[in-house]
C-alpha cells in the first residue's frame, strides 16, 4: 500500500507522518503542494505544521494548493484522507469536513500528552481501536478549538461522526470536547492531536497513535 504525505511550505510534521506510515507497514510517498499528481497513492495524510505561515486563517491558503484539487477529488471518490492538526484545518477550509478550528480559548499554544476517547471506530482510520477506548497521543496547537453551529454539532453527534473526544480537562476549548470528526462516508478524518508522535516507545508517550495508520492499511486491503 502507498500512502502519500503532502508537504506544504511550513509543514513540520511531514517526515514524522512518513515514518508513522512506514512503521504501520505501508510505503510513504512524499507529495508536494504544487503538484497536480497524487502519484498513484492509495491514501493521503495532510500533516501538521503552519502551511503558508498560517496567514489569513490556518489552512486557508493551503486549500488552494494545486495538490488539494487532486486530494479533494480523490476524497470525494472514497480515498482515505487523514488531516492532522493543520491538516484538519485544511480539510475544514476545503469543505471536506464541517466546522472550523479557531484560537485556543486560553489564547496560548499548548503542548502536552493528551488522552482522547475513540468515539467512532468504524472510519477508515480508526478500526484498530475499540469504541470507547482511551488512548494517549501528543497534542500541540495554538488554534485547535473546534467550533460549529449547534445544528452541525447535533448532526455530528447524531450521525456518530465525532471520531475522538478529549478526556479530562478540555485543553483548547473545543465545543463538546471534540478532538476529531469524520465525513459521512467515514473515509475522511480530521484529528487535532498528533498520532504520528505516538508510534514507538522510544519517543513520545508510547504507541497509541499507530492504530490510526494501521487502520487505513487494513481498510485499503479490505476495499
Amino acid at each position: 500500500m502507498r500512502v502519500g504525505v503532502v508537504t506544504f511550505p511550513g509543514s513540520l510534521d511531514d517526515v514524522d507522518a512518513q515514518r508513522a506510515v512506514r512503521l504501520a507497514g505501508a510505503d510513504a510517498v512524499p507529495l508536494w503542494h504544487g503538484d497536480h499528481d497524487l502519484k498513484g497513492v492509495d491514501a493521503v495524510v495532510l500533516p501538521g505544521g503552519f502551511s503558508y505561515g498560517d496567514y489569513l486563517r490556518c489552512g486557508a491558503i493551503a486549500r488552494f494548493a494545486p495538490v488539494m484539487t487532486e486530494v479533494v477529488a480523490a476524497a470525494r471518490g472514497g480515498m482515505p484522507v487523514l488531516g492532522i492538526c493543520n491538516g484538519f484545518q485544511i480539510l475544514c477550509e476545503s469543505h471536506l469536513l464541517p466546522g472550523a478550528l479557531i484560537r485556543n480559548d486560553h489564547r496560548k499554544f499548548g503542548c502536552l500528552d493528551q488522552t482522547v476517547r475513540i468515539e467512532n471506530n468504524s472510519t477508515a482510520w480508526t478500526t484498530a481501536y475499540a469504541a470507547g477506548q482511551e488512548v494517549t497521543i501528543v497534542l500541540k496547537n495554538g488554534e485547535g478549538s473546534f467550533v460549529a453551529d449547534q445544528h452541525t454539532l447535533d448532526l455530528l453527534e447524531g450521525e456518530g461522526r465525532v471520531v475522538a473526544r478529549y478526556v479530562g480537562a478540555n485543553p483548547n476549548g473545543s465545543q463538546r470536547a471534540i478532538a476529531g470528526v469524520t465525513n459521512e462516508a467515514g473515509n475522511v478524518v480530521g484529528l487535532m492531536p498528533h498520532p504520528e508522535h505516538a508510534v514507538e516507545d522510544l519517543c513520545g508517550p508510547g504507541t497509541d497513535g499507530l492504530g490510526f495508520f494501521t487502520s487505513a492499511i487494513v481498510a485499503l486491503q479490505n476495499a
